[in-house]
């Protein structure tokens, strides 16, 4: 990491014009864009009580402040990955970076509901245009498959990393000054990132805008997404007839797409990447893993502060062991586990871990105690997240022909977030209609607090435990000469 220092130190001083001779200059220039958005995402999750207290968002609308961030970049990854490639990577990664600064400025200032929903929307699509071309220019700049798995590992422990910064950040900020300060932050690294880019990321020219995207598709999957996630968050405030009408709205929006993009001339999505059963498989797969994950770090940090009263700051603390421990696995171990016992043995021991991992917290009391009720399952979050994740993801891109590898990429990072945001919708919902159920039956409050915890908890386990069956029947791998 020293000569990564060392380029961007020289790249950073030198004119605009300048050529940097080493790719790691730019690596570590990606890495910071990256490193924005992810700690973006958990940042926010350490401050959601003391939002939830100073703008009095109610339990399902706090969702919200995270549902309109990922909804935004997942909903537009597709299209942004097109255009990176229409308009130049550089340009749009500069522009992502630019978008996603100002965005931050807004949350932070925000004194309302509407303007801080509204700008974490903002946020989600400087995120999606800085994200969606990241890869393909880390593929670009080490075309070396050594040198490659060496960036792509570095950049992958950076967006551990980021998940550990991010948690503490957010819990230390909050207690130390206020939550508008973990938006505020991103201003100067986000300048400094948009400098240290202009001067070193090499200038490339794409084919140019006439060679057209799918606008019209890329409109009608993110309003599937939005009006999906809206009819889970308020199903409790709607009627079963509503709630239905809503539902079915959303699944015309699906079809709808499906059909535009077998009809586009140059659709967004090429529905022939689906005859592949793998990347399939493993991208459905994705999607019930994050669901589980995503929801135990949101309504894990609600526990550890409204049941256990933890301080933001100590909550911050509390979440650093499962990131780094990821970070460290899957630098350290994950490959090597992989090429000894094969992705779909490894996707198999992780997915059983993080279902194990749920069925724990699925049992937190009251009462409990942060070392004997929350770690142990976290540390056991985190080693089957380390196993699972590169397998899932291994198995996702080697279902992908050569010439659909970089639309199966952003397949893949786009129901990452589709499984973030749904998971967090329909747990969030369900604990908060559990909770307000007892409380209204005359419960004590900790108690029904706790108590609907736990049934998200148990969901989200039911949720894991049906990826694991489905990547034992569909991931299984094919025998000799049968496609995959």
């Amino acid at each position: 990491m020293s000569q990564v220092v060392e380029d961007l130190t020289v790249a950073t001083v030198a004119g605009r014009g300048s050529r940097v001779a080493s790719p790691w200059a730019s690596l570590a220039v990606l890495s910071s864009g990256a490193l924005m958005t992810v700690i973006d995402g958990t940042i926010v999750t350490v401050a959601m009580p003391a939002v939830q207290s100073d703008l009095g968002f109610s339990a399902s609308g706090l969702a919200w402040v995270v549902n309109s961030y990922l909804i935004a970049f997942g909903g537009l990854l597709l299209l942004f990955g097109r255009l990176g490639d229409l308009v130049g990577r550089k340009r749009m990664f500069t522009w992502g970076l630019s978008l996603f600064t100002v965005a931050s400025v807004l949350a932070g200032v925000a004194g309302g509901q509407g303007l801080l929903v509204a700008a974490r929307a903002l946020q989600g699509i400087g995120g999606a245009m800085t994200s969606a071309v990241v890869l393909g220019m880390l593929v670009a700049l080490f075309p070396d498959p050594r040198e490659q798995a060496r960036a792509i590992a570095v950049f992958s422990a950076v967006g551990a990393a980021g998940g550990a910064i991010g948690t503490f950040l957010g819990g230390a900020l909050t207690e130390l000054l206020n939550w508008h300060w973990i938006f505020l932050i991103n201003l100067p690294v986000g300048v400094v990132a948009l400098v240290a880019a202009a001067r070193v990321l090499e200038n490339d020219h794409g084919t140019g805008l006439r060679g057209g995207a799918d606008y019209l598709g890329a409109l009608l999957v993110t309003a599937a997404l939005m009006l999906t996630v809206y009819t889970i968050v308020t199903a409790a405030e709607h009627t079963t007839a509503s709630t239905l009408a809503l539902a079915a709205a959303s699944l015309l929006l699906y079809v709808a797409f499906a059909v535009r993009q077998a009809r586009a001339a140059r659709p967004l999505l090429r529905l022939r990447l689906f005859r592949s059963r793998v990347l399939t498989g493993a991208n459905a797969v994705q999607i019930l893993m994050i669901a589980g994950m995503y929801g135990f770090q949101y309504i894990g940090a609600l526990y550890l502060q409204r049941v256990l009263g933890l301080g933001e700051l100590t909550t911050g603390l509390a979440f650093l062991p499962a990131p780094v421990a990821i970070g460290v696995l899957m630098l350290g171990l994950s490959a090597r586990v992989i090429g000894r016992f094969g992705a779909h043995r490894t996707l198999l021991a992780g997915l059983a871990l993080i279902t194990l991992g749920l069925a724990l917290l699925g049992r937190l009391p009251a009462d409990g105690s942060y070392a004997v009720d929350v770690l142990p399952a976290m540390l056991l979050l985190a080693t089957g997240f380390a196993a699972a994740m590169p397998a899932v993801t291994g198995l996702a891109m080697g279902g992908a022909s050569a010439e659909d590898a970089g639309l199966a990429s952003g397949l893949f990072n786009t129901t990452q977030v589709v499984g973030g945001s749904l998971g967090l919708a329909v747990l969030t919902t369900l604990a908060a209609s559990r909770t307000e159920s007892l409380t209204g039956q005359g419960a004590d409050a900790l108690a029904a607090t706790a108590d609907g915890y736990r049934l998200a908890f148990w969901v989200a386990t039911g949720v894991t435990a049906t990826g694991l069956a489905l990547a034992a029947a569909v991931l299984r791998p094919s025998p000799p000469g049968r496609a995959r």
